[in-house]
């Protein structure tokens, strides 16, 4: 299976690696890898997780508090969002 980001999330994914790069280097590198081992297990089992509303649902990533919203697709899944859980919960609705 495969996965797409939307252009937003992707946004939210480079941010969120260069401010842990910032804090420490090689830190950003860890977020990354555990931000992948997140996506892949949703690929693996999409249906496993925690749905929020409708069909989406998130992935948790260890390590960080953040998690992969995305959406289980014929192809693989489109991710939504790569969310800090600290924040504003509803912020990626509209990108649906």
């Amino acid at each position: 299976m495969n996965f797409s980001f939307h252009p937003e999330a992707e946004v939210e994914l480079n941010k969120a690696i260069d401010y842990y790069e910032e804090i420490e280097i090689g830190l950003g590198y860890d977020f990354a890898l555990e931000v992948h081992s997140a996506i892949k297990r949703a690929i693996e089992f999409p249906l496993a997780w925690a749905t929020l509303e409708g069909d989406i649902r998130r992935s948790l990533v260890r390590r960080f508090p953040y998690g992969i919203l995305y959406s289980s697709e014929q192809d693989g899944i489109f991710i939504l969002g790569v969310m800090n859980l600290h924040r504003e919960p509803g912020y990626w609705k509209h990108r649906r």
